[in-house]
């Protein structure tokens, strides 16, 4: 089955960094618009969709919309950009890329993100140390008065990207985590009878401590969290088979660990029953360091059961960030399968 590649495209490419990510609510109010019965954004910027069920169960099924970038926090007396980063990022993937800068007034400026360092013609052995990400700045190609005229600090960067087919994968910035808000609209719109009251929220600000969906989770009291979130695939060079995590072509990642949580065992289970049953693809992840919306949530409330379902990623975090199309539909089915039985889960300890 061939993806949405046009909504995929339009969520990769619409750029949105943690607290900044009124274009992709637009784009989430219009999706669930039109597949929940109701569409509310909080206060933190999250955007739920209600899918109204007859059971108490309530599904709180999390994907951010935010990626990694840039706010600008300086205008140099030339006009270039000084930059405050948003997430994480290892600047030997910052040298030399191309951004796009999101104004206020809603213009969105292309220009060229540097470190301080010489051309290599001229370098000294101090020029070729690895920059650090405080060294960057963009270059906009504009006097310094029109930089100030159009830009001011707090407009945001991303690097600037589109999305591309290669093979049997897709590649682009911001898989994480616009691939798992594409999973969860494309399983709300397979999702059949269910008896389980679902919250589809396409959450704020996860790149910069979870905070939008302990907002959203805190609010909707679910009975029941599954976040929707890029893994490490490490089936590449350098990766080795005892730290590969994930490899693409393998299926949907049943997350039992990470550095912010420990999925529900019986949780876990009842979505293996699932892709057995129905012979979806799937592998299991631990990954020892990093987290998902469902370690925002799992401990509100006195505790809640919590998994993550991961699409494996290569190169997380760069501007070229890989998926495998089949992973994807995996997720989507997966996730529709199981909401469609969520009310007949025990989870009882």
């Amino acid at each position: 089955m061939a993806l949405n590649e046009t909504l995929l495209r339009r969520l990769i490419e619409t750029p949105g960094v943690s607290g900044r990510e009124e274009q992709q609510r637009a784009i989430s109010r219009e999706e669930l618009g039109a597949l929940a019965d109701e569409v509310r954004t909080d206060l933190m910027g999250s955007v739920i969709g209600t899918k109204k069920g007859s059971d108490d169960v309530r599904v709180m099924v999390a994907a951010h919309t935010d990626e990694i970038g840039f706010l600008v926090k300086h205008i140099d007396d030339k006009g270039f950009l000084r930059l405050q980063t948003l997430g994480g990022h290892d600047p030997s993937n910052m040298v030399s890329q191309r951004v796009v800068v999101t104004t206020a007034g809603g213009e969105a400026l292309k220009g060229a993100l540097q470190p301080q360092r010489k051309p290599p013609h001229i370098a000294t052995e101090v020029d070729k140390k690895p920059p650090t990400a405080d060294e960057f700045f963009v270059d906009l190609g504009m006097e310094a008065d029109e930089v100030k005229e159009k830009v001011r600090v707090g407009d945001y960067a991303v690097m600037d990207r589109t999305l591309e087919k290669v093979g049997a994968n897709y590649i682009g910035k911001a898989m994480d985590d616009r691939i798992g808000v594409f999973v969860m609209y494309e399983a709300m719109r397979a999702l059949g009878d269910h008896e389980a009251t679902v919250y589809a929220a396409a959450t704020s600000q996860e790149e910069v401590g979870l905070r939008g969906a302990a907002a959203s989770g805190s609010a909707l009291r679910p009975t029941v969290v599954v976040a929707l979130d890029v893994t490490l695939a490490m089936d590449i060079p350098g990766g080795g088979n005892e730290n590969e995590i994930s490899a693409l072509g393998k299926g949907v990642a049943l997350k039992i660990m990470d550095g912010y949580s420990i999925s529900h065992p019986k949780l876990v289970e009842h979505f293996r029953a699932i892709a057995e049953r129905e012979n979806i693809p799937h592998q299991m992840e631990i990954l020892p360091f990093g987290g998902t919306d469902a370690g925002g949530v799992q401990r509100l409330h006195g505790g809640i059961p919590a998994i993550t379902l991961s699409i494996p990623c290569r190169y997380v975090h760069t501007p070229n960030e890989m998926v495998n199309a089949e992973d994807v539909q995996a997720a989507i089915t997966l996730l529709a399968r199981y909401l469609e039985e969520a009310h007949t889960g025990d989870y009882a300890l």
